[in-house]
């Protein structure tokens, strides 16, 4: 088949779960003899918006790259440039499917461009971007002032006054005025959304929590709603070699966000007793960065000095240069994630995970089976989840050789088989 992968952003310029997921799909794709195509961004100021430059997979170039130019409207749902350069490529390429995995800083009218064309779309589900305006109910400004403040569900107005109050005047005697305006927008957004997703003939979900979350909360048809976690290559997570001199060291793998809640793993870091070192992974991003060290600046002394910054990774060097250097791996995230890659990448290379007890981290992480769960955005818990692994490293070692938690070898689904399972949705779709 001609598959087009439209994702909003494409190793290695972008290097995030969804990014890294697409990535191996594509190769997995081609490798099977399909002619792939990915529909990406870039954000390059000296250029213009819209403006399309190819490229190929470093990896495999056969796997064309198409990167549309989107410096200055990224935080658009739709954008008319994008939209134009996606309709050109689906009238040069003329694809037999396309396989949508997120259209955040893209354009949400790439759909309808699609369907125009009578060409079948797959979802696949990351997070609650149709859902929730920015993703991942997080609020950025709640009433009680909450940093973060989790949100329990969509509404135009607390949308507005809790999400989009940076965009106010700022003026006082404007506030409704403000408020009114961003309501509408909000409203507007999440009817088109609506119209979205009439035009998606498949949604695959990686998490069950997240596939009954969408069904349940925003009305996903479940007719055309599926499960199916990702898929993996086994062969990135084989050669882990721990050095057991070393002392007992935690590992972090992601994105400096604060809703990676890599500040409440510091925090936790820090009340810990006994020898231990944490790693953090992740490529430098400037100011936030910058206060994570900040934060390790007011640990105890001796803690201060047992954090370690790693140099970013590349995902076919996972096992080696990340696995190979820690013993328990923490997915501390203050936002309700689905299906965290690290978490099945860890589990295959018999590495415990730490996380917490919702979501789909929860779901991968069977308590006191392959990891241990904490209670979620409580640092105490995470602290005291923490110092139960290194106060006990045989316990820890137990913990991992369990590995995933829904096949009997504890293997993760390997990328063969799940290349299978979507050419299976593919020629559903088709038909």
């Amino acid at each position: 088949m001609k598959i087009l992968k439209v994702i909003h952003g494409y190793p290695m310029l972008y290097n995030a779960g969804s990014e890294v997921y697409s990535q191996t799909i594509c190769h997995g794709l081609a490798k099977r003899g399909h002619e792939v195509h990915v529909f990406t961004r870039e954000e390059d100021s000296f250029r213009p918006d819209g403006a399309i430059r190819l490229s190929h997979d470093a990896d495999i170039p056969e796997i064309t790259l198409h990167l549309v130019n989107n410096p200055r409207h990224r935080d658009r749902y739709r954008l008319e440039a994008v939209d134009q350069a996606f309709a050109d490529l689906l009238d040069n390429l003329k694809p037999e499917l396309v396989h949508v995995g997120h259209l955040n800083h893209l354009s949400t009218s790439l759909v309808f461009e699609a369907k125009k064309r009578n060409i079948p779309i797959v979802y696949t589900l990351h997070d609650y971007w149709l859902m929730c305006p920015r993703g991942q109910f997080m609020q950025m400004h709640s009433e009680d002032n909450n940093l973060w403040a989790a949100c329990d569900g969509q509404e135009d107005r607390k949308c507005a006054t809790q999400c989009y109050a940076r965009y106010y005047s700022g003026a006082p005697e404007e506030i409704e005025q403000d408020i009114a305006y961003w309501e509408g927008w909000v409203k507007r957004r999440m009817a088109h959304i609506k119209q979205i997703v009439e035009q998606v003939d498949l949604f695959i979900s990686p998490a069950k929590y997240l596939k009954n979350r969408y069904e349940q909360d925003f009305g996903l048809p479940k007719e055309k709603s599926i499960y199916l976690d990702y898929g993996f290559d086994r062969s990135r997570m084989n050669g882990r070699k721990r050095d057991t001199t070393e002392a007992f060291t935690f590992g972090y793998i992601g994105t400096h966000i604060p809703a990676k809640g890599i500040h409440q793993l510091i925090e936790a870091f820090g009340k810990l007793k006994g020898d231990s070192i944490l790693r953090i992974w992740g490529r430098d991003r400037g100011q936030d960065s910058r206060a994570l060290r900040e934060i390790v600046a007011s640990l105890p002394k001796d803690k201060q000095t047992h954090v370690e910054w790693m140099p970013e990774y590349k995902n076919q060097q996972i096992a080696i240069d990340v696995f190979s250097k820690t013993d328990v791996i923490v997915t501390p995230s203050i936002w309700v994630e689905n299906s965290p890659l690290v978490i099945h990448e860890a589990q295959q290379s018999r590495v415990p995970v730490i996380t917490a007890n919702t979501g789909g981290m929860g779901e991968y992480v069977e308590h006191g089976i392959n990891g241990l769960l904490y209670e979620h955005r409580s640092v105490e818990d995470l602290a005291l989840k923490m110092q139960t692994l290194l106060d006990d490293p045989a316990y820890a070692n137990k913990l991992g050789q369990h590995g995933y938690p829904f096949s009997e070898d504890g293997e993760i689904p390997c990328i063969d088989q799940h290349i299978l399972d979507l050419e299976g949705c593919y020629q559903k779709v088709i038909k």
